[in-house]
């Protein structure tokens, strides 16, 4: 039986939605063990001088206790 936790992070990117999760999973990863998935709980952008300035997303990472 295995035991996981879940924490949540926000992570932001001038690209896109998918580049601001694939950063926020890289940088989780390396602080967490056993990363499982996570959940997009929100997306929401940054707007400046009527323009997008940044995508952000807050997300639960799910990872494994280790025993």
């Amino acid at each position: 039986m295995s035991v996981a936790r879940v924490t949540e992070i926000t992570s932001s990117s001038q690209k896109s939605f998918q580049d601001a999760i694939e950063k926020g999973i890289a940088r989780a990863s390396q602080t967490l063990k056993n990363v499982e998935g996570a959940w997009i709980q929100d997306q929401k952008i940054v707007v400046e001088d009527g323009k997008i300035a940044a995508y952000r997303v807050n997300m639960k990472v799910t990872f494994i206790l280790a025993e």
